[in-house]
């Protein structure tokens, strides 16, 4: 027996084993390694990681050859689609009651829950309700109908009344809108008589309710036309605000002279909407008003309107004075 193996067998180990520290050192290398590198120490998190069952992925099978950039699915990518609802007519309760003009979808909800809505003479109070067509909906007791919201903007024209009837069957704007559509509209806010420029119609409650409080600080511009200069004292106090009966003070947003017109030429803009206010704020400080035009209502302009005529609003119009 050679030395070394007499030497194994008397400390126990097994005869032939080598005990050389550059064998063990090589093996231990050789352990784990693949083609990529040494990745022993992360070999579990790895499989952990992409294991099919963590993912919910389905992958191809061992050797098989994919194409760069795609990735193979339990599906077909036709079958995952989501086919778009079939249009059967229903419509929701909130919208039916919102498209009457009532109220926001929002606050229909609210009054739905507290039983104000009756479809065919039965209170709903369930939220997604859809209304059948042929239903009879009424909202606190009264028959409502749904129309598809309709907007339409008028360059308006001198010596029409700005409202839906006239007792004394004198010209009114409805007349300049009749052939705008088939749905009943209102006019939102009021141009007297003398007034010309942009009136906005629609038979959106919502909207209309929105655009002539106060509180939505819904900006107007006029073009004013004095009977004489306004004196820059004048421009000055009414900067300030001009206290009115039985309002108050009333607060323009701004005001200046028209660039290259004369100083009887001024334009202002004002939010409020009292009764008449520009005409009263220049007749408190002694002017009379010969013309006043609304050239801007809300961020529309009269921009390719001729006077008398109108136009719809489009989509992005109508999104950008919800957002006012």
């Amino acid at each position: 027996m050679k030395k070394q193996e007499r030497r194994d067998a008397s400390l126990g180990k097994p005869a032939g084993r080598s005990n050389s520290k550059t064998e063990r050192k090589s093996t231990g290398k050789t352990a784990g390694k693949s083609k990529t590198g040494n990745f022993e120490k992360n070999s579990d998190k790895t499989e952990k990681k992409f294991s099919p069952k963590s993912t919910g992925k389905s992958f191809s099978k061992p050797g098989a050859k994919s194409k760069p950039g795609f990735k193979k699915f339990d599906k077909p990518f036709r079958s995952r689609i989501k086919k778009a609802p079939e249009d059967d007519g229903t419509i929701r309760l909130n919208k039916y009651i919102a498209n009457a003009g009532i109220c926001s979808r929002r606050e229909a909800d609210e009054f739905i829950k507290t039983g104000l809505a009756e479809v065919n003479g039965k209170v709903v109070t369930e939220m997604g309700y859809k209304v059948q067509p042929g239903d009879v909906v009424r909202f606190d007791g009264r028959e409502i109908k749904a129309e598809k919201n309709v907007y339409i903007l008028l360059n308006k024209p001198k010596g029409f009344i700005t409202t839906t009837k006239d007792e004394k069957d004198r010209k009114t704007v409805m007349d300049l809108v009749a052939n705008a559509t088939t749905a009943r509209i209102f006019p939102v806010g009021r141009l007297d008589r003398a007034t010309t420029g942009l009136l906005l119609f629609t038979n959106d409650g919502y909207l209309t309710k929105k655009l002539t409080h106060p509180s939505h600080n819904v900006h107007k511009v006029y073009h004013v036309s004095l009977d004489k200069k306004l004196s820059s004292e004048h421009m000055e106090e009414i900067k300030k605000g001009i206290r009115l009966i039985p309002e108050g003070v009333a607060h323009v947003d701004s005001i200046s002279y028209i660039e290259g017109q004369p100083k009887t030429e001024i334009g202002i803009e004002i939010h409020i909407g009292w009764n008449h206010v520009v005409r009263r704020i220049f007749e408190k400080l002694g002017y009379e008003v010969e013309k006043l035009d609304r050239v801007v209502f809300g961020g529309l302009t009269k921009k390719n309107l001729k006077r008398g005529d109108w136009r719809k609003l489009t989509d992005k119009e109508v999104a950008f004075l919800k957002m006012l």
